[in-house]
């Protein structure tokens, strides 16, 4: 299924937030709450969603409730937005199937990390890579490299192989090395997109095609107004956004990790009923809502 946003320049479109998977209070699958907050997301200015990611809890999720997951919110907003299935695994034989199942079910797009734990080396990443995409059928593939979680950084030269992959048309970066990244977008035909909330702005004015964000569940307007300053070139815009949002920044992404405090933060915005996460991870305690509701506040995202 093609996106109705795609574009050469932008295959994904341009404010994509990885979208947290919601649960019941009991652990459950809450499909009904997944698409009335999938809709509220695009409502606030995101154009497309990210499945079954990192702060999506893939890692604690069944592929049969992944496919549930984006079925629905293929029904929820597939015909405005890109939707993105994460699927990503350590197993290459695993992620075939999930790059199945997504095909299957109609996602427009596939985000492939890099295989985690085992550190395999970069003749193992093409393959691995190279397997998924070529699973996809046709869909236009983003990897995703974040060497802090993966233990593994996908090099220049193996970039220069995969770019050559006529699906593979995008990386998300939470690599931060700009110099890297404006040399891989000079010399590949690979669109860009920021994978770390603190320096969006930065890869904007590198000339990345969007963000695929974490804040974006609670500020996705905004960054939709950032991008659009950047795109006109207005800096002095650009940068008084992003001033605005460091508060949120700072209490999403950096005390604990994401998929916490997102649905902690959409929680308090009167979103998402639940903020329920799967263990290993833990509900936020009662300090970390204060500290949110502080920072939501001074980004000027939530009122008194």
């Amino acid at each position: 299924m093609t996106s109705p946003l795609a574009s050469s320049a932008a295959p994904f479109g341009r404010v994509l937030t990885a979208m947290v998977t919601p649960f019941g209070q009991d652990g459950s699958l809450d499909l009904d709450a997944a698409q009335k907050l999938a809709s509220h997301l695009v409502d606030s200015g995101n154009d497309g969603l990210v499945l079954s990611g990192t702060t999506g809890e893939s890692s604690t999720t069944t592929a049969e409730e992944d496919g549930r997951l984006l079925a629905a919110v293929l029904e929820a907003v597939g015909d405005r937005a890109t939707v993105v299935a994460g699927v990503g695994n350590n197993d290459t034989r695993k992620s075939v199937e999930l790059a199945r199942q997504a095909v299957t079910v109609g996602a427009h797009g596939l985000l492939i990390v890099s295989p985690y734990y085992s550190k395999p080396p970069q003749s193992g990443l093409v393959r691995h890579f190279t397997d998924v995409a070529s699973a996809g059928n046709g869909l236009p593939v983003m990897l995703y490299d974040i060497p802090g979680r993966t233990g593994v950084q996908i090099a220049r030269e193996t970039y220069d192989v995969l770019a050559r992959n006529e699906h593979i048309v995008a990386v998300k970066d939470a690599v931060g090395d700009f110099y890297a990244g404006a040399w891989l977008m000079r010399e590949t035909s690979l669109a860009l997109y920021s994978g770390d909330d603190a320096v969006n702005l930065a890869w904007l004015a590198y000339g990345a095609a969007g963000v695929v964000s974490v804040v974006g569940h609670v500020a996705a307007r905004e960054y939709a107004a950032m991008v659009g300053a950047v795109d006109d070139g207005d800096l002095v815009t650009a940068r008084r956004i992003n001033d605005q949002l460091l508060p949120a920044v700072r209490g999403l992404m950096t005390h604990t990790q994401g998929a916490i405090t997102a649905k902690a933060s959409l929680q308090l915005l009167g979103q998402l009923e639940h903020r329920t996460v799967r263990p290993p991870l833990v509900d936020a305690t009662d300090d970390e809502i204060t500290m949110l509701r502080d920072e939501l506040r001074a980004a000027h995202l939530l009122k008194d």
